[in-house]
C-alpha cells in the first residue's frame, strides 16, 4: 500500500503537472499568456478525472484526501520553481486561473474519492 500511495500521489501528481507544463510551453507560441491557463484547464480537468477514475484503484476516502494534498503541493512547488522563478513573468503568474487550478487540483481527488466511497458502500 505504501508503494501504491507514493506512485499515485507523486507519480501521477508529477505527470499531471508535467502535462500542463508541456502543453503550456507548446501553446505559449500561439496563445496570449493572459488566456493560456484558461485554455489548458479543460484538458487538465479531463486528464485528471480520467486518471482518478481509471488509474487510481482505492475506495478509501482518506487515500483521495492524501492524493489531493500531495497533488496540490506538487502543483504549487513546481509552478513556483519552474514557472515563476525560471520565467519571472512581467505581469506576475498568480491570477484567477492559477488559483482556480490549485483549488481544482485539491477538490477533484476529494470529489472522486467521495463518489467512489459512496458507490463502494452501496455495493457492499
Amino acid at each position: 500500500m505504501n508503494r501504491q500511495i507514493l506512485r499515485d500521489s507523486f507519480g501521477w501528481g508529477f505527470l499531471l503537472w508535467l502535462f500542463g507544463y508541456i502543453l503550456g510551453m507548446l501553446l505559449f507560441i500561439v496563445v496570449p499568456p493572459a488566456i493560456l491557463g484558461w485554455i489548458i484547464m479543460p484538458f487538465g480537468i479531463a486528464l485528471t478525472l480520467w486518471v482518478l477514475s481509471k488509474k487510481i484503484k482505492s475506495n478509501s476516502f482518506q487515500y483521495y484526501v492524501a492524493l489531493s494534498v500531495a497533488w496540490t503541493c506538487i502543483a504549487i512547488v513546481f509552478d513556483y520553481f519552474f514557472l515563476v522563478k525560471v520565467f519571472n513573468p512581467a505581469d506576475g503568474y498568480y491570477k484567477l486561473d492559477v488559483y482556480l487550478y490549485y483549488v481544482l487540483t485539491f477538490v477533484l481527488p476529494i470529489s472522486v474519492g467521495w463518489r467512489k466511497r459512496n458507490l463502494h458502500e452501496k455495493n457492499i
